[in-house]
């Protein structure tokens, strides 16, 4: 293999100067899509050899045409053909099941990088990635915070203390002070001291994968290049030097959100103990210890808070360098804090006897308000943002991103409720020896059933205008079909999937109408909870009977829900595990949701485009430099996104010898939509004529791809007209004699038209022969 490697290299390096005759090789460098593919699959050739990369990503070439730049005489009509395959970034061993308990965290990421397009409104910008940073900071603390309710709460303080769920739970009897008959271990500061383990590890299982993955996915530095100049209002970020590279931001945020993690648990020991010493029964001594680890708590979450807030990601240049040690030492103090919290609540205090549910029942409703305050403020940025430069196709008007942080806040709550709620029910089994969660957490349990029921009208509607689509699609497939006897079923089947491909499009719809009607629902869990201070089903007593059973159905069918998805989430994370379909599945989930980088939360997964990106920047401009030939760059589905800010990346010069053809492409329908600052019209238009030429090819049965609607104001037309029939034939031809399958999404290379585009762009790019001795130097 490194012999092969080296023989690549050395064949690229030989300058073409001088063979005036002879035609510059051609290369075709293949990049796939969503869920991966094979280099064999690729390139269509049993035999393929690796020429660059590792076991992660790497180059493949056919067998025959590993050292073809050499042979130019030898070899036959078309460019050389690599293939690109990044598949095991996203989809690898059994710990990705692992990656699971990151969807909140991602989901928040992704909340960043929806902001509307803004020009000259810096500050604005600033202050919307410093909004969803907060909203990512209260997710980590949320989960860590229900980890203690789980552990502390739950466990140790309310069935430790219970005689009845003690003795159901053996393996708490040495935590009982009836069963163990008052052993060291059954004072109620140690249960806690002890059972604080639990969202500790929990803290430190996030720093580690957060580290790990950081070395493994996102430390491949870019091509080092000169910072283009920022004033354009249409350049997109994603030229930017240091965009692929966050290294300070990631390094910066994980040290504060590590910190705040073992900041809850160290406050959720000091406050119950210190709750007690306050008391009539309590020490003078520890209440003024207690007090004091209080404030130095608090002294040191409002350095956490301000280490977030400090500043966001820089991009405009390759950012090495590392923060003061005061950031990188937070965790450090953050972690002697907790220790000195747990000697301290571990302190002998006779008296101290635990009943009902641990103090700190407002933690839940407090994270929640300051949720809803954020949401509510990001989406009133965004508003101005888009306000100020209008996109008429970007999705919800500018407001994807405060909506998607609504998501990523309701399923941090979902999952955290969905825990407590399974532990509270498991360990009372009778429902009636402890408290249980807290009241909180049964509310928001309950609103899921009429958010259910909000989902399904929707959906219900959304089916009725499909349905309707589907008929006009009934006579636009007999148009596209000219002459033959039709077949109502085959008809109906082409007009199906070009209806349910459309619901792609539905999607901002969707997200809108979720993200609202949680975010209404939630802040009416919260009054509930904060008015009553109790359930659903015992605030609803004293009202109508009616009332009254609406309100226990919709706790018990919500709790009944709840439940039923931890037990699916639980499930699916097993069987990613043992299966290595179900990870390839999981897989395709985060093709989509880790492409940007972690700019809001460090605990998010990691971020593959930070190695794919630089690997195609890299191949790209270094054969073009050393063969000073042409390169035609083909990208399917995500391959598209990739391929185009791989080309974003490249120097000026360098774009104009890559050409682009991208099909099945969510370039525009997507990430245009959802992402307008870095993939809106303006950017694309600017991409069109910054590289050579670019060509898209979309079908109307593709329900992720489509076209990307650029005009041909600097150049050839971008999307391919009309779109690409699917199927190629409507019914038994003599070129077809079976029927043609409908491809949909896939097989874009089986269509004719493929080929054609693609010769049409090597055409245009024009050969150019690299001055002698320029293949050895270095990209500037």
């Amino acid at each position: 293999m490194e012999r092969v490697q080296e023989h690549a290299v050395t064949s690229e390096a030989k300058t073409l100067a001088g063979r005036s005759d002879q035609t510059e090789p051609a290369l075709e460098l293949l990049v796939h899509g969503v869920g991966g593919a094979t280099p064999e699959e690729m390139l269509g050739d049993p035999r393929t050899v690796r020429i660059t990369g590792d076991d992660t990503a790497a180059v493949f070439r056919r067998a025959a045409d590993v050292d073809a730049e050499s042979r130019p005489a030898d070899r036959r009509t078309g460019p050389i053909r690599e293939a690109y395959v990044w598949c095991n970034l996203t989809s690898g061993n059994g710990t990705r099941a692992l990656w699971l308990l990151l969807l909140p965290f991602m989901v928040v990421n992704l909340a960043h990088w929806m902001r509307p397009t803004a020009r000259d409104r810096k500050r604005t910008v600033r202050f919307y990635g410093l909004l969803v940073r907060l909203a990512g900071l209260t997710l980590t603390v949320l989960l860590v915070a229900a980890a203690c309710e789980v552990a502390l709460d739950l466990a140790a303080w309310q069935c430790a203390g219970t005689r009845a769920c003690a003795e159901r739970h053996t393996w708490l009897g040495f935590l009982s002070p009836t069963m163990s008959h008052g052993s060291w271990w059954s004072r109620p500061g140690r249960r806690l001291a002890l059972a604080a383990l639990v969202p500790i590890a929990l803290t430190v299982l996030l720093w580690y994968l957060s580290r790990r993955t950081w070395s493994e996915y996102e430390s491949q530095q870019p091509m080092p290049r000169r910072a283009e100049p920022d004033d354009e209002p249409d350049r997109s970020s994603l030229s930017r030097p240091g965009f692929w590279y966050g290294r300070r931001l990631v390094a910066r945020l994980r040290a504060a959100h590590t910190a705040a993690g073992l900041l809850t648990v160290a406050a959720a020991v000091t406050v119950s103990a210190a709750r007690f010493d306050r008391g009539p029964d309590g020490s003078d001594r520890l209440a003024r210890l207690g007090t004091l680890l209080e404030t130095a708590l608090a002294g040191v979450a409002f350095v956490v808070v301000y280490v977030v807030c400090r500043r966001g990601r820089s991009e405009n240049r390759l950012d090495q360098a590392l923060d003061r040690r005061l950031v990188r030492r937070l965790p450090l103090g953050a972690l002697l804090l907790l220790a000195l919290s747990l000697l301290y609540a571990g302190w002998s205090r006779p008296g101290w006897q635990s009943s009902g549910r641990l103090p700190g029942d407002m933690t839940f409703g407090g994270i929640a308000l300051v949720q809803g305050l954020l949401v509510v403020a990001l989406a009133v940025v965004a508003h101005f943002l888009h306000r100020t430069h209008p996109d008429p196709r970007s999705a919800m008007r500018g407001l994807g991103g405060p909506a998607v942080a609504m998501l990523a806040c309701a399923l941090g709550g979902v999952m955290s409720g969905g825990v407590s709620q399974r532990v509270s029910d498991w360990l009372d089994g009778t429902g009636t020896s402890i408290a249980g969660p807290p009241v909180l957490l049964t509310w928001q349990a309950s609103v899921i059933p009429t958010l259910l029921v909000v989902v399904l009208v929707l959906c219900a509607g959304i089916g009725h205008r499909t349905w309707r689509l589907r008929r006009s699609e009934l006579a636009a497939v007999a148009r596209d079909y000219p002459g033959g006897r039709k077949d109502r079923a085959r008809t109906a089947k082409i007009a199906s999937t070009r209806a349910m491909a459309a619901l792609t499009d539905r999607g901002p719809l969707l997200v809108a109408v979720i993200s609202t009607a949680t975010l209404l629902l939630g802040a009416g869990a919260l009054v509930g909870a904060f008015t009553t201070d109790r359930t659903p089903s015992r605030a609803g007593e004293d009202g109508h009977a009616f009332v009254h059973g609406a309100a226990q159905t919709s706790q018990g069918l919500g709790s009944w829900l709840i439940g039923l998805g931890f037990i699916l989430f639980v499930t699916w994370g097993r069987r990613a595990y043992k299966d290595a379909s179900a990870r390839r599945t999981i897989g395709i989930l985060w093709d989509v949701g880790t492409f940007w980088p972690r700019a809001a939360h460090p605990f998010a997964p990691p971020c593959y485009a930070e190695r794919a990106v630089p690997d195609l920047t890299w191949r790209m401009a270094t054969w073009t430099r050393a063969t000073g030939g042409r390169l035609v760059i083909s990208g399917h589905s995500q391959g598209s996104v990739l391929a185009a800010a791989a080309a974003w990346q490249l120097k000026p010069a360098q774009r104009k010898r890559v050409a682009l053809l991208t099909y099945g492409s969510p370039l525009e329908r997507l990430y245009g939509r959802w992402f307008p600052a870095h993939f809106g019209p303006a950017a694309l238009t600017r991409l069109h004529r910054e590289v050579d030429c670019w060509r898209n090819l979309y079908r109307l049965t593709d329900p992720i791809g489509g076209p990307v609607r650029v005009s041909g104001d600097c150049g050839p037309e971008v999307d391919h007209e009309p779109p690409l029939k699917d199927p190629l034939e409507y019914g038994r031809t003599a070129r077809h004699p079976l029927p043609a399958p409908i491809l949909g999404h896939s097989d874009y290379q089986a269509d004719p038209a493929f080929a054609e585009e693609r010769e049409r762009l090597l055409a245009r790019l024009r050969p150019e022969v690299p001055p002698q001795g320029s293949s050895g130097r270095s990209s500037a």
